[in-house]
């Protein structure tokens, strides 16, 4: 999960470079060896297209599986748990252990990331999705970002450590999904059928977190993911019984449910503030100035002031973090052209804060939708809960992002979609998106879309972060 806006035209690495006072933005990493292995894995993983229904999931597993056995972990720590995502894509998931030095003295700590990837077309793309290519400081290739760089960067960090004889004094447990992108049945797995296999203190996600600069070198931030919003779909569907179209009727059901959708396009769900959003506004009011940084100080000083938070939503980048936000995405009606509609129905989308059921927002769906349009539930997501804003955790996630970027703002976050998280958090096992790596914004934020890439600084970097969290996580 990797929020997509359309791609744009890359900046030139010369741009780049004189752009920004941060040297080290799209300058070679140091010299480390392990910064090469990664480079090797990383070229691999982009180059196995693990796309649904290509069935190359358990491919990738293996070969990832055979990493870690080569370096030195036991066949009995190590699990390729082939599944079916649906019957047409078989995928898999991979779990591998690696066990305290003597006594655990703490639960173990879970590592995540997905191994799949959203489909990508070379016809789509200027160069081809399923090749790494490296060029003007980075790397282009389906996955770069999302989320093979996150599979790439904790694995890297687990084998230089274990070269290195670093001795957990916790159990470490790797979970990679094979479906993320698509069902999350195996992360709904680790949560639950395979939990004696993954059961742990919590979760670090690298499908979360990470950082962004502006183009002019000014860092926006790295995000401390502790929430995400729950999805839900629901349809919107109005029935008639129909006739000839010479001879309309006053009632029509596409005209009743077009003017549901209308009334769903002006409604504001009440705005909220948890834990986690309050930490986040708080840290960006700081920096904020004009109409956005006061209507962030408006809303935290009364959240029920519905016109800061809409001044709020207002700006593209914050969308979705006030309240639960709904919106129709697929159509559907009639059944010639010259008959009155005897149905008409649309998809609505729900993205719906931490903790709020989707059975209470399917009912105020109903209530905006009248009596003549019947709305239903398409899913049986449960509500996402959030994880405790954990002060121990953000501290050593701050440290490490500072001994990269010092001073860079650290901000709690609540993404507004979806990861192997969820499951986890609803079945009691807190989890944080904690990922090193980084971007230029918006140049950069191309997950899912054409031309996806990631800096190739921006790899070594999130190896490096890796290290430097499981140092601290793993010798508690």
């Amino acid at each position: 999960m990797r929020i997509v806006p359309p791609a744009v035209a890359p900046l030139s690495a010369a741009l780049l470079a004189a752009a920004l006072p941060f040297a080290a933005f799209l300058a070679q990493a140091a010299d480390d060896p392990w910064h090469g292995r990664a480079r090797a894995l990383y070229e691999h993983a982009i180059e196995v297209p693990t796309v649904a229904g290509r069935g190359k999931v358990p491919e990738l597993a293996q070969y990832l599986a055979d990493q870690y056995r080569a370096a030195g972990w036991a066949d009995a720590d190590i699990h390729v748990m082939p599944y079916d995502a649906t019957p047409e894509n078989h995928t898999a998931a991979l779990i591998v252990r690696w066990p305290a030095a003597g006594k655990p003295k703490a639960k173990p700590v879970l590592l995540m990331a997905h191994m799949d990837v959203v489909e990508a077309k070379a016809e789509d793309w200027s160069l081809d999705p399923f090749t790494l290519t490296e060029r003007d400081g980075y790397f282009y290739g389906r996955g770069s970002s999302d989320d093979k760089m996150g599979v790439v960067a904790v694995t890297t960090a687990l084998l230089k450590l274990k070269a290195e004889g670093f001795r957990p004094k916790r159990d470490l447990i790797v979970f990679f999904t094979g479906d993320e992108e698509t069902t999350g049945i195996g992360a709904l797995k680790g949560a639950t059928e395979w939990r004696a296999l993954t059961d742990a203190e919590y979760g670090l996600n690298a499908d979360g977190g990470g950082g962004g600069f502006a183009a002019d070198g000014k860092p926006i931030g790295f995000t401390f993911q502790t929430a995400e919003k729950t999805y839900a779909d629901y349809a919107f569907t109005a029935h008639n019984p129909g006739g000839h179209s010479s001879k309309p009727r006053p009632d029509n059901a596409i005209y009743e449910l077009s003017d549901a959708l209308a009334r769903l396009s002006h409604y504001r769900f009440e705005p909220k503030l948890n834990d986690t959003t309050r930490a986040y506004f708080d840290v960006r009011q700081r920096s904020e100035p004009g109409a956005l940084g006061d209507a962030m100080r408006a809303w935290l000083k009364d959240p029920a002031d519905g016109a800061a938070a809409d001044a709020i939503e207002a700006d593209i980048g914050e969308v979705g973090l006030t309240r639960t936000r709904c919106v129709a995405t697929m159509l559907a009606g009639g059944h010639a052209p010259n008959a009155l509609p005897q149905m008409a129905r649309a998809t609505v989308n729900c993205r719906i804060l931490p903790g709020v059921s989707p059975d209470a927002i399917r009912d105020e769906l109903q209530a905006i939708a009248g009596d003549r349009v019947e709305v239903t539930r398409l899913d049986k997501e449960q509500a996402s809960l959030a994880s405790p804003l954990r002060t121990d955790l953000l501290k050593v996630y701050a440290d490490s992002v500072h001994a990269m970027f010092p001073g860079a703002p650290i901000l709690p976050e609540m993404s507004t979609g979806a990861s192997d998280a969820r499951p986890f958090r609803v079945h009691g096992l807190p989890v944080y998106g904690v990922d090193g790596s980084w971007g230029v914004v918006p140049d950069d934020m191309r997950a899912h879309g054409r031309d996806e890439r990631l800096p190739v600084k921006a790899l070594a970097d999130d190896v490096d972060h890796w290290v430097r969290m499981l140092r601290a996580v793993a010798a508690p």
